[in-house]
């Protein structure tokens, strides 16, 4: 008897330490894509002269933004091609694949000269190595989102998960991170501008490395294991998740809001604080910098709940404080004069999107079927994410440009209420087997 319980503890204990170590392989890679993505996005402040010699910053952040849009585009044909890969191949190959293309597109960028040198084909070249990066983003999203809702256990699945948005954030935090030491420590502002933007290009490089020889070692998923063993194997392929349209436009919607509200207190906030609220760029990315860094340390608490209370009551809160709070929100903050106040008002934007970003990845995954189940979470949110999420930047400079900044708060408010029609007709998915279903 002592040594059968002795044999179940080990037993545990190694699958234990094998769901860690695979959540942490995944979860680690995840980190590294999205610090090379959202790398551009951070220091485009500085590299936007670089590229577009316009005199008006406004307009050469535009620039900048309509690329940053652009790079969105490729993120469906990456969410098709690394999904398929992913639903027929393996998740591990496809997560392997995606972060290898996204160390070429960093290094195209570290080593790209400005507009001054080549001329057009400086902001051409740009635009192709952000196409390179928008694809690899693309793949990881609904392949990682799977990889670690498969590998958690059934009554922890929405905890797990939310370590996705953990190192999504993460990835930001690290570009702030760097941008910060830099502006205080080793370059004067006119280095940045010079050359020092280069710098966490080659580092994303170099960190993508790392990452791909993480992935390489990770073990593949006994959800999709059993699916290649089923005598009833069946390929992921847009016909197959054609077979899903419930599930598609519960994808579409769930987005929509949620991805919009995360883009417009995340890569915006930074531009937003320094051309509307009036701090320095300096100020800007420490306020961004610990804002993002509590908001990472709330994704697990968020998680966590939800395999209580189940994950619809979150996205519910999300819906109606998001509808209800945006606009005064936004303006508020568009009038603060002190850091104190502008973090109070950014925290409490972060905490109710929080509802959204904690346990999307993990909502998505529980809604299809093992055999199309990287391709139905990659792709319909990949087209969301780049129609609403992409444009995002764009649009907010655009209306201010526009001289109608307050425009844009009544556009995220809109999408947010559309999506909580969503959230509110859509069934808890809590209890979903992800080997059955």
């Amino acid at each position: 008897m002592i040594e059968t319980n002795t044999s179940s503890t080990a037993t545990q204990k190694n699958d234990t330490n094998w769901r860690l170590k695979a959540i942490m392989g995944g979860s680690i890679g995840n980190l590294v894509e999205w610090y090379d993505w959202y790398a551009y996005s951070a220091f485009s402040l500085y590299f936007a002269g670089s590229f577009f010699p316009d005199s008006n910053p406004t307009v050469q952040l535009i620039n900048t933004a309509g690329i940053f849009a652009v790079g969105f585009l490729m993120r469906p044909i990456g969410g098709y091609l690394f999904g398929k890969i992913a639903d027929t191949k393996g998740r591990k190959e496809s997560m392997t694949l995606s972060v290898l293309l996204m160390s070429f597109g960093s290094l195209l960028i570290a080593f790209l000269p400005g507009y001054e040198t080549i001329g057009i084909a400086a902001p051409i070249l740009l635009l192709i190595a952000r196409l390179l990066q928008g694809l690899s983003v693309g793949g990881e999203y609904g392949t990682s989102a799977t990889y670690l809702s498969e590998v958690a256990t059934k009554e922890r699945r929405g905890f797990y998960s939310s370590f996705q948005y953990v190192t999504l954030i993460g990835g930001q935090l690290i570009a702030l991170g760097l941008q910060l030491i830099l502006q205080r420590i080793f370059l004067t502002d006119q280095q940045m501008h010079a050359w020092g933007w280069r710098i966490p290009f080659v580092i994303g490089a170099i960190l993508s490395l790392i990452a791909l020889y993480l992935r390489s070692n990770l073990h593949e998923t006994d959800a999709f294991q059993n699916k290649s063993l089923s005598a009833e194997k069946k390929e992921g392929s847009i016909k197959e998740l054609l077979k899903h349209p419930k599930a598609l436009a519960v994808v579409v919607g769930l987005t929509l809001g949620g991805t919009l509200a995360f883009y417009t207190y995340t890569t915006y906030m930074q531009k937003f604080l320094v051309n509307t609220v009036g701090l320095t760029k300096g100020q800007s990315t420490t306020l961004t910098f610990c804002s993002l860094l509590i908001f990472a340390l709330l994704q697990p608490v968020f998680g966590a709940l939800s395999d209580r209370v189940g994950r619809r009551p979150l996205l519910i809160g999300f819906g109606v404080l998001g509808t209800l709070c945006t606009i005064p929100l936004l303006t508020t903050l568009s009038h603060t004069s002190t850091m104190w106040g502008a973090f109070g008002l950014l925290m409490a934007a972060l905490i109710i999107v929080s509802g959204y970003t904690s346990i999307n990845a993990v909502v998505k995954a529980e809604l299809f079927p093992v055999e199309v189940r990287a391709l139905g979470v990659g792709l319909p949110y990949s087209l969301t994410v780049a129609i609403f999420g992409g444009t995002a930047e764009y649009l907010a400079l655009w209306f201010k440009n526009a001289g109608h900044e307050n425009y844009y708060y009544w556009y995220v408010t809109a999408c947010i209420f559309i999506s909580l029609t969503v959230y509110i007709t859509m069934k808890d998915t809590k209890h979903t087997s992800l080997i059955e279903h």
